[in-house]
């Protein structure tokens, strides 16, 4: 069957998402309901997303149900839907059109003139982000997709001109070979999701498919110090503009840090265009904002405004991001749960004023935890302390080996100060206990250890 294209629905057509209640389902359901399509959705349980979409006119079910996709003129689901669903079944009896989330978000960025999929193993949201301010602020009025919520936008959608459109494009499954862009941003490449890839090699395989979207109407824009970027684009024939902290097109000079968040002058082929002062901490956010500049250039917006949108970021919500005070102790959320991430978000913590480093940490699934054990070992070296709460296993079952106990004492084994905590109510008493005033305390993993931090705050 042809790719779906959204002209084939009428107008105020009915669409349905099975599992309108994920971050990036209810971003694309917004859009449509923005669009004057009539919206209905179902999910396992009630959320603030599930509620914010019923106050935009969203009709949502709790619970799958045939009878939920009546008179829908198109089927979209979320990749956690497997065939055995029953509204699956019911639009595949009924043949009514069924798309997945990725096909869908796809057909959107066709509607666009110019269009970012912001691509990489880590920093896709924060990178996304940074754009969003950086064109909001240069009165470019683009739409953006967000996979997590930003205070800007209040949420993580935003419809604006059909001119831009930015979003993420995520590797998982192959989903963002589904895409348009014109601008393809690749910030790295490493290994993950290794429950749908086989090896690193085929993951770069996956994004130098992603970069040759770009190859005749685009540009690919690229971390230029990542070895396995350079594989990826090797012989291409893309037009490739590079960024990173060295001889590339955009680069960062006389860096500086204060409290942790740095400053610095950025290079356009050799010759100062700008500086930045970032409110967002860490070198990965030298990187973040370069790759942004990058993009602002690309587009033709006014450089001295998208720097002015640049510094107004201050993070997205699960990045960094602060939630309160216990016993005198900062304590941060965050989203990190690759062992390159969680390296970042603790160098960023180490060049900020503290006594001591704390970090909660929940794997986040057992094929993650599994494949990359050693990787995860040496990733904690910054924290003084490091507490593992259980493995959370969102889509897949206990494998009876992989487990955070496990992980913990191999942990202790190299030296770290590392323990395992069963229950959230146990850490939360532990930490109330030990917490003391100068410590920064993370809350880290992609799972619900994002509960842990108004339980540990005072009040």
């Amino acid at each position: 069957m042809t790719r779906f294209n959204i002209d084939e629905l009428s107008p105020g057509a009915h669409i349905h998402f099975i599992g309108i209640g994920g971050i990036s389902m209810s971003g694309i359901a917004q859009i449509m309901l923005q669009n004057g399509f009539r919206v209905s959705g179902s999910d396992r349980c009630e959320s603030n997303i599930t509620s914010k979409l019923r106050e935009l006119g969203a009709a949502v079910y709790i619970g799958h149900s045939s009878h939920n996709i009546k008179g829908a003129a198109l089927v979209v689901y979320t990749a956690a839907v497997h065939g055995d669903n029953p509204e699956i079944i019911a639009a595949q009896q009924a043949g009514v059109r069924l798309i997945d989330r990725a096909e869908c978000l796809g057909a959107i960025m066709k509607k666009y003139e110019n269009c970012v999929g912001v691509a990489g193993t880590h920093g896709k949201t924060t990178t996304t982000s940074m754009i969003a301010h950086a064109l909001i602020y240069a009165q470019l009025d683009p739409t953006i997709s967000i996979g997590g919520e930003l205070d800007l936008i209040d949420g993580n959608i935003r419809t604006g001109s059909d001119k831009y459109f930015v979003t993420e494009a995520c590797e998982y499954t192959n989903s963002f070979l589904k895409f348009f862009p014109t601008i393809s941003l690749i910030t790295n490449i490493e290994e993950d999701h290794l429950d749908f890839f086989k090896d690193l090699d085929e993951i770069i395989e996956s994004f130098r498919k992603f970069a040759l979207l770009t190859k005749d109407t685009g540009v690919t824009i690229a971390w230029g110090e990542d070895k396995n970027i350079q594989k990826a684009l090797k012989d291409t024939g893309c037009k490739i503009i590079t960024y990173g902290i060295g001889d590339f097109d955009y680069t960062a000079d006389n860096i500086i840090y204060v409290d942790g968040y740095p400053r610095f002058d950025c290079l356009e082929h050799g010759k100062k265009l700008c500086s930045v002062k970032l409110n967002v901490p860490g070198e990965h956010n030298i990187q973040n904002a370069l790759a942004t500049i990058a993009v602002c250039r690309t587009l033709g917006a006014d450089i001295d405004m998208a720097v002015k949108g640049i510094e107004s970021f201050t993070g997205t919500h699960r990045r960094f991001e602060k939630k309160g005070l216990v016993n005198g102790a900062i304590v941060i959320d965050d989203y990190a749960h690759h062992p390159t991430e969680i390296k970042a978000t603790l160098c960023a913590a180490s060049s900020m004023p503290h006594s001591r480093i704390v970090c909660i940490f929940e794997p986040h699934t057992y094929t993650r935890t599994k494949s990359l054990w050693d990787e995860f070992l040496g990733a904690f070296t910054l924290a003084d302390e490091i507490i593992l709460s259980d493995i959370y296993a969102a889509r897949e079952l206990p494998d009876g080996v992989t487990t955070s106990e496990r992980l913990a004492a191999a942990m202790a084994d190299t030296g770290l100060n590392a323990k395992y905590i069963k229950g959230f109510d146990n850490i939360v008493s532990y930490i109330k206990q030990t917490a003391k005033k100068g410590d920064i305390i993370f809350t880290m993993g992609a799972g619900t250890v994002t509960q842990l931090g108004p339980l540990i705050c005072d009040k």
